[in-house]
């Protein structure tokens, strides 16, 4: 069945994490095509790749599309029934493929999975971003399985098991080709960052169900093309999140839910003030301002169908920061 699958790359500036996790990805993928879409590198990626792995397929973007756009762009060149779009940054592990093609061929209402995600620097505990299965709360904070905000827990087999969750982790999403054109694939706007929840999201509300499969694992490094402290991480967070909530939450939830957000984002922009310093509070302003620029085209986008019961758990920043609660 893994001859039905894209492994699919995307990479820009990136032959350091090409040369470290690439051949991770060829010995423990056999028979599934890999490809590489470089979002127009400035660096000899190319080059490295032609020379060193010719058996890798290249798709050349004519400009960097951002990570959304890039793998929109790259991705109408692959004929495959499933993607699996993979961060440049991730060491994969023998068996990491069958568990999530086993779980396609169960239920066909399936349209995304994600396997355990864990830190490549510390592979005792979960990694950021994925970690075991992504969840959202009433307020539309994204969270996951053993990650809460930046509090992460440590891989006792807590989550070993096949679930359904919310979103899959774009650092390593399967996902059926024909459901992410359907979709229309990600929401280019976003450039970077909450794109994967969105498209989640959207297949929820078309009647999609989304996987997290603890038989597969991976090892994510974590911020390789944007760390996590720059303030533009911070910016594309506040203004994606609030262009997501706008596209999918039904109304009149949706109203109230955008209003508390604002008083919850001015608070957040002083906290982010305090410990990562004043670019912080600016980028949410900026987040804010990009957000209202986009509401136009985000009310053209939104579907007839939006689910009404779509959060795990209430209130889950003040319990995290509030009632201590870490995971």
């Amino acid at each position: 069945m893994s001859e039905n699958l894209a492994i699919v790359i995307l990479n820009w500036n990136g032959k350091s994490w090409l040369e470290k996790f690439l051949p991770s990805v060829i010995m423990h993928s056999k028979n599934a095509e890999i490809y590489v879409i470089d979002n127009f590198s400035t660096d000899d990626s190319l080059l490295f790749l032609q020379t060193e792995f010719p058996d890798i397929k290249i798709v050349k973007n004519d400009k960097n599309y951002g990570f959304a756009g890039g793998y929109n762009e790259g991705l109408k060149s692959i004929h495959k029934e499933f993607y699996c779009l993979l961060n440049s940054d991730v060491e994969v592990t023998e068996n990491w493929i069958d568990p999530v093609l086993n779980l396609f061929k169960k239920d066909i209402q399936i349209s995304a999975i994600q396997p355990k995600v864990l830190s490549f620097t510390d592979k005792k505990y979960f990694e950021f971003a994925g970690a075991g299965g992504g969840l959202i709360d009433n307020l539309g904070y994204p969270y996951c399985r053993g990650r809460v905000f930046d509090d992460v827990e440590e891989d006792k087999g807590q989550y070993d098991d096949e679930t359904e969750i919310f979103w899959a982790s774009g650092c390593c999403l399967f996902i059926r080709s024909k459901d992410f054109w359907e979709q229309n694939g990600f929401d280019a706007r976003f450039f970077a960052h909450q794109e994967e929840i969105d498209l989640c999201w959207r297949l929820i509300n078309s009647g999609k169900k989304i996987f997290y499969t603890g038989k597969s694992k991976v090892y994510h490094v974590g911020g390789g093309t944007l760390n996590k402290q720059r303030p533009q991480k911070t910016f594309l967070n506040i203004r994606n999140n609030l262009s997501m909530m706008l596209k999918n939450l039904p109304f009149p939830k949706l109203i109230w839910i955008l209003f508390f957000r604002m008083i919850l984002d001015g608070a957040a922009a002083f906290y982010f003030a305090y410990k990562n310093g004043i670019s912080h509070l600016w980028a949410v302003l900026r987040g804010h301002y990009g957000f209202y620029a986009h509401i136009p085209g985000t009310l053209k986008l939104r579907q007839n169908n939006q689910m009404k019961h779509y959060y795990q758990t209430k209130w889950l920043i003040f319990k995290h920061f509030l009632g201590n609660k870490k995971s």
